[in-house]
């Protein structure tokens, strides 16, 4: 449901200035892949190369390889020796490229701290402007994101392609000397991902010096810069269309892609009908905003309009508006960001004291922005965005590793694809990349709700006898994921709901070192009688992760360091109190919303709702005041996160907190200083990092996070031709036992349903309550 959150964070500069990093003379081109040795799985230079079956179709011919990207995620790799790029004088990476025209894809360079070093860290550059036709370009080794080590260059990846379904091509891929010619597509800095959604892409962006000093935003008593934009959430700006005003904002689905990272957005236009607005609700700008300013990044040549609109009358439906192109704005690009702004004055007849919105529109290139305010006065300033600030996490201490007399167990050394070691399954979630190879496996995920499974046993396992051992991982590559030990439910029976029952997750890595992870068992906090396997989930990165062994060892290397266990709250997928009952209702559409408020009390049953923050605080859509009425009835009100990511997804814990903070002031706020200690992830998505955080924000070492045992999949079938699947989907789970609801009132046929999914679930004798009350939690009201 979330849309492509690649994040990107610039144009990279002309080829020409390459020649400044070559140390020595080039002697001859390098060949990487001419593909004449495709059919082995193999390149020029003997090292791998292909898609680990992400693509629809593939194959080659002639030079080129050939293939059909997946609209789920796809990407084609290149590998080889380590290539010392700068001192042996290339200049570039020339390859061939044939895509749907005006189509783009990222071009990920794969780089190592040294020759003599394993692992990787990546760089990325978006290719656009391709013509069609097959094509040959050269990007230059400069201007990647990241700074990366030209001289310990590993590998190359294409990926994020603009268009599926569709034919594409890659061939003759080359290291080449010097490098001359100037490439024939534009190149935009990439920056590498989190997981997300869809081929979710995040990292710190390294800005560009401005052209002049900016004025810092003035302090408290003094006019100061009135932010439109910062860019801090992409759920923000194209889940829930708000800007930092609580205003809309949207392409209305007019953009190719539109991307937010580390407060830039960069906007890549389908084609000429292609916009973007910000609205401001009728702000009177008279006598004290002079202006707009913001950080623009576009390549040379790139051209846009900016119109303002303004109202005749503040609530009327009539606007009038004045439009500047960048050429009339005097504005000229070259690559690098720089502050660029307008004052009012250049648009004839803005009535500045109604201001509307602004309105960018007429692209023939991508553009990047950076924060975006309403300036004082007559001299330009630029707000200067806080940096990000992550609540403080328990004091990091060490913890003893006494020898355990546990016998070691070897669960998985990968040399089979369908079973572990154990004779158990083992296998990746839907969607998930993993490429078995010499008892290793490959796992490339851009979705953080994905994960990889090993099973103990496929009924219950009793793992007591190991609770002072410690799991073992032996990987390399990236550490940024989540290692959860799973828990069965109470009959051991996975027919029955929920399964699991529940698991606990500790955050890679905190336990690891370069080459391993270990982890003491005691610090998964489930019931060991009842364990089932490992899953290992959370992936806020797409850089692969290697991993060779899963075991069990008696003792850790002399020397570890383990850290302590930080607390992470209870995952629950079910109610605890016998034959009780609960509907736990997520945020939708405010229209709905008195709808369901009046359905639950004909029905006469308490419900939770959780609520998204940032729609709560939106005084135009009447939830807050909804919500307060339902709060007064009796009814739970917990948390949804602010603009509803899949938190887990995020790249750090700053941006996680940002959620949490902000979510938690809204309620606070609409709510007369209420909390809540009940936490629902948006798309169930879990995770450590997300776990810990929330343990942090909450104050409490124990927060709920709250599952489902029943799905009534409004996500798939509320729009479809066969919305009555949404009741199909409660019998199912009701039968199996689930007994806690997961629902949206986004759609019709759903708020339809409610009526019909009171009366199965009454009809199963159980008593409806509140989340709060069916966990048996003291602090929630009596019955």
């Amino acid at each position: 449901m979330l849309p492509d959150r690649r994040l990107l964070t610039g144009l990279v500069g002309l080829l020409a200035t390459a020649a400044k990093v070559h140390a020595q003379a080039c002697k001859s081109d390098l060949l990487i892949d001419d593909f004449s040795k495709w059919t082995a799985g193999t390149n020029n230079v003997d090292w791998l190369n292909g898609d680990d079956g992400s693509m629809n179709q593939i194959a080659a011919s002639s030079g080129e390889v050939v293939f059909v990207p997946n609209p789920t995620g796809s990407y084609f790799y290149e590998s080889f020796p380590c290539v010392a790029a700068q001192t042996q004088g290339y200049g570039g990476i020339r390859f061939t490229i044939q895509g749907p025209a005006g189509g783009s894809a990222a071009f990920e360079l794969q780089t190592s701290s040294d020759c003599n070093t394993s692992g990787h860290n990546s760089s990325y550059t978006v290719l656009t402007g391709l013509t069609g036709q097959r094509q040959t370009i050269t990007v230059p080794l400069i201007g990647f994101d990241n700074n990366p080590n030209y001289d310990a260059v590993v590998g190359l990846v294409w990926s994020e392609f603009s268009n599926t379904n569709v034919r594409w091509s890659i061939g003759n891929i080359a290291f080449v000397c010097g490098g001359d010619s100037t490439p024939p597509v534009s190149s935009t800095s990439l920056a590498p991902p989190p997981t997300t959604t869809t081929n979710t892409r995040r990292t710190t962006i390294i800005t560009s010096t401005p052209t002049r000093t900016p004025t810092p935003t003035p302090t408290s008593g003094v006019c100061s810069n009135l932010l439109i934009d910062d860019w801090e959430s992409q759920s923000r700006l194209t889940f829930l269309n708000y800007n930092a005003m609580a205003q809309s904002t949207s392409d209305d689905g007019t953009m190719s892609s539109i991307v937010v990272s580390s407060r830039r957005v960069m906007l890549t236009p389908r084609n000429k009908e292609s916009y973007f607005y910000s609205s401001f609700g009728c702000l009177n700008a008279q006598n004290k905003y002079g202006g707009i300013s913001f950080r623009i990044r576009a390549a040379r040549g790139t051209t846009f309009d900016v119109t303002m609109a303004y109202f005749d009358k503040c609530g009327s439906s009539t606007i009038k508006t004045v439009t500047q192109t960048s050429a009339q704005l005097k504005w000229t690009f070259d690559g690098t960001e720089r502050l660029y702004w307008f004052p009012f004055s250049v648009y004839s007849g803005l009535d500045i004291t109604k201001l509307d919105l602004i309105y960018f529109s007429n692209f023939n290139a991508a553009v990047i922005l950076g924060p975006m305010s309403f300036y004082c006065g007559s001299t330009a300033t630029e707000y200067i965005a806080p940096a990000a600030v992550s609540s403080a996490a328990p004091p990091r201490q060490t913890v003893a590793t006494p020898v355990s007399n546990a016998k070691a167990m070897v669960i998985d050394n990968f040399a089979n694809k369908d079973t572990n070691s154990l004779g158990e399954w083992h296998g990746g979630d839907d969607g998930m990349t993993v490429t078995f190879g010499n008892n290793m496996i490959t796992i490339r995920t851009n979705d953080s709700d994905l994960g990889w499974n090993t099973q103990l046993a496929n009924k219950c396992a009793d793992m007591r006898s190991y609770a002072s051992a410690y799991l073992h991982i032996a990987y390399s590559g990236s550490n940024k994921f989540s290692v959860a030990m799973q828990q069965h439910n109470a009959a051991c029976d996975d027919q029955i709901k929920p399964y699991p029952e529940t698991w606990d997750s500790l955050e890679a890595a905190r336990y690891a070192s370069a080459s391993d992870i270990y982890m003491p068992i005691n610090h998964f906090n489930i019931n060991l009688t009842r364990a089932i396997g490992f899953n290992l989930r959370g992936f806020y990165s797409t850089d692969p992760t290697y991993i060779t062994k899963i075991e069990i060892v008696d003792k850790v290397p002399s020397g570890w360091t383990m850290p302590n266990k930080l607390p992470s709250g209870k995952l629950v997928f079910s109610c605890t109190r016998p034959n009780s009952f609960a509907f736990a209702i997520d945020d939708g559409d405010p229209k709905y919303s008195q709808r369901v408020m009046e359905m639950v009390k004909q029905a006469g049953i308490p419900v939770t709702f959780f609520t998204v923050g940032l729609p709560l605080l939106d005084a135009s859509n009447n939830l807050s005041k909804v919500y307060k009425e339902m709060a007064i009835r009796g009814h739970q009100i917990a948390l949804h996160s602010y603009t509803h990511p899949k938190m887990e997804g995020l790249p750090d814990t700053a941006a996680i907190d940002w959620e949490y903070n902000n979510d938690i002031g809204a309620v606070k706020q609409v709510f007369g200083g209420m909390t809540s200690n009940y936490f629902r992830p948006p798309f169930g998505t879990e995770g450590a990092r997300m776990r810990q955080q929330l343990a942090v924000a909450l104050k409490t070492p124990n927060p709920y996070i709250v599952g489902w045992s029943i799905d009534v999949e409004d996500w798939i079938w509320a729009e479809s031709d066969t919305p009555e699947k949404q009741l199909d989907a409660f019998k199912r789970d009701l039968k199996k036992g689930g007994n806690l609801v997961v629902m949206h009132y986004l759609y019709e046929s759903t708020i339809k349903l409610i009526p019909e999914f009171i009366k199965l679930a009454k009809a199963t004798g159980k008593t409806m309550m509140r989340v709060d009350q069916c966990m048996e939690d003291p602090n929630a009201p009596p019955l």
